[in-house]
C-alpha cells in the first residue's frame, strides 16, 4: 500500500458511538512499521493562550482570535504529550518535516513563540496522538472504517473545527451517511 502520509482518515459512520466519531485525523507519519496521525477536529475546551499560562510559558502577549487558538484533542494515545502541526519553518529542537509545506514539533520551544512574530504563520497545538501499529490501519481501511483524501491546508487552517469532517466528507462527492458499513466480497 502507498503511503498515507499527508492525508486525511475520514471516519466512517461505523465508527459511531466510539472515541473516533465523525473525527478527521491528518496522517503526519505511515510506513511499513505503521501509523501516526492526530485529530484536527475536535477541541478539548481550552484555548492556547490558557494552555500557556499553565506551562508558564505566557508572558503580556495576548493571541489574536483565530481558528487556531483551541488546544485539540490528538487522539487517544499519549494524551498529555503535546505536538504542534505547522507551517513549514526551522529553528525548533524537535521538528520532523512531514512534506514541504507542514512540520510536526513535540519541543516546547515553539510554544514560547506563540503570539510572537517568530510563530510559525500557521499551527495547531494538540494533546495526544492516534497510532496504528504494522498493517493495522490498512486492516481498518479494509474493514471500511476510514476513508481517505489528499490533505489541504484549507481544511486544516483555515475551517472551523465543527465543519472539518462534513467539509471533507463533502470533496468525496456524496453523502456519507448514506453509505452501508457491511463489507462485500464478490
Amino acid at each position: 500500500m502507498d503511503s498515507l502520509q499527508n492525508h486525511f482518515l475520514i471516519a466512517m459512520p461505523s465508527l459511531n458511538d466510539s472515541f473516533f466519531e465523525r473525527s478527521l485525523i491528518y496522517i503526519c507519519e505511515h510506513d511499513e512499521k505503521g501509523a501516526m496521525g492526530i485529530m484536527v477536529n475536535r477541541p478539548i475546551g481550552v484555548d492556547v493562550e490558557e494552555l500557556l499560562a499553565q506551562l508558564e510559558l505566557q508572558d503580556e502577549r495576548h493571541l489574536a482570535p483565530s481558528l487556531e487558538n483551541q488546544v485539540l484533542v490528538g487522539g487517544p494515545v499519549n494524551p498529555e504529550r503535546g505536538f504542534v502541526l505547522h507551517s513549514s519553518q526551522q529553528n525548533w529542537i524537535n521538528s520532523n518535516a512531514i512534506n514541504d509545506e507542514l512540520m510536526l514539533t513535540t519541543s516546547r520551544d515553539i510554544l514560547t513563540s506563540i503570539g510572537t512574530q517568530k510563530a510559525p504563520e500557521h499551527f495547531l497545538v494538540v494533546l495526544g496522538y492516534a497510532g496504528w501499529s504494522r498493517n493495522q490501519l490498512e486492516k481498518e481501511l479494509a474493514e471500511n472504517s476510514w476513508l481517505t483524501i489528499p490533505a489541504t491546508a484549507e481544511l486544516l487552517f483555515d475551517t472551523p473545527f465543527e465543519e472539518r469532517w462534513e467539509k471533507a466528507t463533502k470533496s468525496l462527492g456524496f453523502d456519507l451517511w448514506q453509505m452501508s458499513t457491511d463489507i462485500g466480497h464478490a
